[in-house]
């Protein structure tokens, strides 16, 4: 399997032979893949994935935002994972090269309104996506405050109007789903861990009396020849619950790659000395922390497992052969 990493130096044949891209030191717009990829005979069993969104940011032209989205060009099909806390994936998209316009789907990891803020601006570019979600993503939800305060941080009412504006076709994932052949959402993840919890103080009303459980947190994953790729929002079921969940649905295949938020953001050493663990022993050849993973956790595993990490910023992309 090639695997094209993060950065340009890294990026295998499919990306290199585009005489537009050229070094690292260009100009975003560079970074292009050429329109006719996900027509070409060749390219059906090629998925290329290309982070729109994330906390940091490591090329001219581009703007990071606290939050996620990933776009993936599944063979034939292009898929949203997660949309932002704002419009600005749009922007980052078109300084990618990356068509927002003929999406076949729309899958969102929970309804925190750093992964969903987005939605209405998508919509505007492909109404007729079929969006993925958990119903508890609609849900309105808290965070409480040290001063005990509350802030909200559902999904925002500009994403619920586009929904009920645009008369979206909405699926509802409680259990394993297809997206597209091949390419799954986990629904709900069992919380089997003893050390792994949500990752913050949420909560479902106002007076923080009611725990959120954020029961619809979902992750994407594919298999390939060479094992499972990971995709994940924020992780609050707890990264190590969802790769075992994936591996059960998956009968057991080893993990190739894993990437997205691990939210160990507030995590306590010992939680954080168990994930680094079972990670090392699940011997994945990628694993890229980013946005809640927290920057304490992610200097451990980039420490070590620094053989294994890469870099998750906007603008990376990965390939992969399925």
């Amino acid at each position: 399997m090639k695997v094209a990493g993060p950065l340009i130096q890294q990026a295998g044949p499919w990306l290199a032979q585009d005489t537009r891209v050229r070094t690292f030191e260009t100009e975003a717009r560079w970074f292009t893949i050429p329109a006719q990829l996900a027509k070409d005979e060749t390219m059906k069993n090629k998925v290329h994935i290309t982070v729109l969104v994330e906390n940091s940011v490591h090329l001219r032209g581009l703007r990071a935002e606290h939050g996620l989205a990933w776009h993936i060009q599944f063979g034939p099909h292009a898929v949203l994972f997660d949309t932002g806390q704002t419009g600005l994936l749009i922007d980052n998209a078109a300084g990618l090269g990356v068509s927002l316009d003929h999406l076949d789907a729309v899958v969102l990891s929970h309804g925190h309104y750093d992964h969903t803020g987005g939605l209405a601006a998508v919509l505007e570019h492909s109404p007729r996506a079929r969006l993925f979600l958990h119903p508890a993503a609609l849900d309105s939800r808290f965070s409480l405050q040290s001063d005990g305060s509350a802030r909200g941080v559902g999904m925002q009412e500009a994403s619920r109007a586009a929904l009920a504006q645009n008369q979206v076709r909405v699926v509802e994932c409680r259990t394993r789903t297809e997206v597209v052949p091949g390419l799954f959402v986990t629904g709900e993840i069992p919380r089997r861990t003893e050390y792994e919890d949500v990752g913050g103080r949420f909560y479902l009303d106002e007076r923080g009396t009611q725990p959120d459980p954020l029961t619809d947190d979902q992750a994407l994953f594919f298999d390939t020849p060479d094992g499972l790729v990971v995709l994940l929002g924020c992780g609050h079921a707890g990264v190590v619950n969802t790769v075992r969940h994936i591996r059960e649905l998956a009968g057991q295949r080893p993990v190739h790659t894993v990437l997205g938020g691990f939210h160990l953001l507030h995590a306590s050493a010992a939680r954080l000395e168990r994930t680094v663990d079972e990670l090392r022993a699940l011997r994945p050849r990628q694993l890229g922390p980013a946005h809640c993973t927290g920057l304490a956790a992610t200097i451990r595993l980039w420490s070590e497992l620094a053989d294994r990490c890469v870099a998750v910023a906007v603008g990376a992309r990965f390939g992969f052969e399925r």
